[in-house]
């Protein structure tokens, strides 16, 4: 299980696992609760490569980043 903490977004911690190259078990802390359960169901099972691909950039109004992108960033680190 590898635990990432945001930066610039309302969530402040992502835990996940990687197994066989798919996603799985993503939560996060704090945060848009119905929004972030819904990023983590949909990327249950995906490649995490596919995953950071979609993920990466994404953008939260007028912040840089979003809780999407922070995925894709915690991924990339442990890819």
């Amino acid at each position: 299980m590898y635990e990432y903490y945001t930066e610039g977004t309302c969530s402040t911690k992502i835990n996940f696992d990687i197994k066989d190259g798919k996603l799985s078990g993503v939560i996060y802390e704090n945060g848009c609760n119905g929004n972030l359960k819904a990023i983590g169901a949909l990327v249950e099972g995906m490649d995490a490569a596919e995953a950071v691909k979609r993920l990466k950039g994404l953008r939260c109004g007028n912040k840089g980043t979003s809780c999407a992108d922070q995925l894709a960033k915690a991924v990339e680190k442990h890819l």
